[in-house]
């Protein structure tokens, strides 16, 4: 197999390979980071680039599976980090002047969980500035580029994790979700993002940006290959207090069990307006695909969305703006004028705004899971326009990026984005599929099911 079929395999399609010795990490991490260093200076996905280590853990890996200690699915396996979460011994920007040169002696849980699973880092990725955006333009270490045309954005905020993946630098990413920061950049860049429901990933280690709203998650090529990481950064951490501590499934168990006879839910009010008609276009022709493999597909009426989202602004924008508190106070240099002036936009909200915003966000999230409580799964668009060009991002599409997964960050139900077309020019465009609180395995099962009936998953863009 060439280096470049290799470097764009799926998870699932070398795994056993690797378990069987028919391809040595030590041979798959040398051809990430040759891949790497062709082409991350076009796409600048990575800030830091971990290839000495990479190159340790790809030998103790290939040595451990000879010996006969195999540890799964992700042994051997080469990885990015969003320089969101802490890695011990490696600096942590999080995209930002503040942590230029902080280099934290512990690892973030997720990363914890993926070294004891044999998983190779390759390196930390770019993202938006903290976290704080839908476009990954950083300022302070670049743009990320999109690999479908560098003159595009791959979204944000984790857009060096989703361009990374894409392009073949890395066979999985970490990333993180606050609005829209796992699904819309994997929507950006034609592959898959999962936010599983608040609590099932442990957040410790990872930068906040909102508390009660930050989710962690896996970004990949497949659907697949998203269980099999969720089914490693999964489970209870009691350093994180929001982390619930319940059994965490098989997500393979069922993954490839199809759709026939489920109830789909559409909910056309809110998501589907203001939509680029080319997005609405992919999305209506996979409304289609479900219904050819046997879903009944409905419309669903859900509670007020714009109320959601609007409450999800109040109590994203508020947290943040109290965690970055103290900098802004004596280094407010350090910030972006985009991020500074969100930052003080957050701060401008009062307390009876934001216990206002938290119970109608009860109120939502209870009325929400009554509305989805006979349906297996609902569909709409992970981002109503498609990527733009980094240097001349049209009016008002900064609100309108995360306005269709903002909601179920405030209300916690689980997520995943899945590509489902391009645009005439060749960009790729995302649907959603949301499920009920916890039912990872469910939202998993359905969008299996779409991308084994279609063939977006399987186009690469070409660098």
């Amino acid at each position: 197999m060439a280096p470049s079929e290799l470097t764009l395999s799926s998870i699932d399609e070398l795994a056993p390979r690797l378990a069987a010795g028919d391809v040595s990490p030590v041979e798959v991490t040398e051809a990430m980071l040759t891949r790497i260093a062709q082409h991350n200076g076009s796409l600048n996905a990575y800030i830091t680039v971990m290839a000495d280590s990479a190159r340790d853990a790809a030998g103790a890996a290939e040595a451990a599976i000879r010996s006969g200690t195999y540890l799964g699915p992700l042994h051997g396996i080469p990885v990015a980090i969003k320089d969101l979460f802490a890695t011990r011994g490696v600096r942590t920007t999080f995209g930002s002047p503040l942590f230029a040169d902080w280099v934290p002696d512990y690892d973030a849980s997720v990363v914890e969980r993926l070294k004891r699973a044999g998983a190779i880092i390759l390196g930390k990725t770019n993202l938006h500035e903290l976290a704080f955006g839908t476009t990954s333009a950083n300022v302070h270490y670049g743009p990320v580029r999109n690999p479908w045309d560098v003159t595009c954005h791959p979204g944000g905020s984790s857009g060096g994790s989703a361009a990374a993946v894409a392009a073949g630098l890395a066979f999985g990413a970490l990333g993180s979700d606050t609005g829209a920061s796992i699904r819309q950049p994997a929507a950006c860049c034609g592959i898959v993002g999962l936010k599983p429901t608040f609590g099932r990933v442990s957040k410790f280690g990872g930068l906040p940006l909102s508390w009660s709203m930050d989710h962690v998650g896996p970004i990949t090529r497949t659907v697949t290959d998203a269980a099999l990481m969720l089914r490693v950064l999964a489970g209870h951490d009691p350093r994180d207090p929001g982390c619930v501590s319940r059994p965490v499934p098989d997500y393979m168990a069922k993954l490839n069990e199809g759709i026939r006879g489920d109830k789909i839910g559409v909910p056309r009010d809110y998501f589907f307006e203001d939509c680029d008609p080319e997005v609405i276009a992919a999305v209506e022709a996979a409304l289609q695909v479900f219904r050819d493999l046997g879903a009944t597909v409905e419309e669903i009426t859900l509670p007020d969305m714009h109320a959601a989202r609007a409450a999800g602004t109040v109590i994203l924008f508020s947290e943040a703006a109290a965690y970055h508190a103290a900098d802004m106070r004596k280094r407010p240099q350090a910030f972006s004028d985009e991020v500074r002036s969100l930052l003080e936009m957050g701060s401008l909200y009062n307390a009876v705004q934001l216990v206002q915003a938290q119970r109608l966000r009860r109120h939502l999230t209870a009325e929400t899971s009554q509305a989805l409580a006979t349906f297996g799964a609902m569909l709409m668009p992970t981002s109503p326009v498609p990527p733009t060009p980094i240097a001349d991002d049209p009016p008002g599409h900064a609100a309108l990026r995360p306005r269709n997964t903002l909601p179920f960050d405030l209300i916690s139900l689980p997520a995943i984005s899945v590509p489902c077309g391009f645009t005439k020019t060749g960009l790729p465009v995302g649907l959603q599929i949301v499920g009920r609180a916890f039912d990872e395995p469910g939202v998993l099962r359905v969008a299996r099911a779409y991308e084994q009936a279609t063939a977006w998953h399987t186009q690469h863009p070409a660098l």
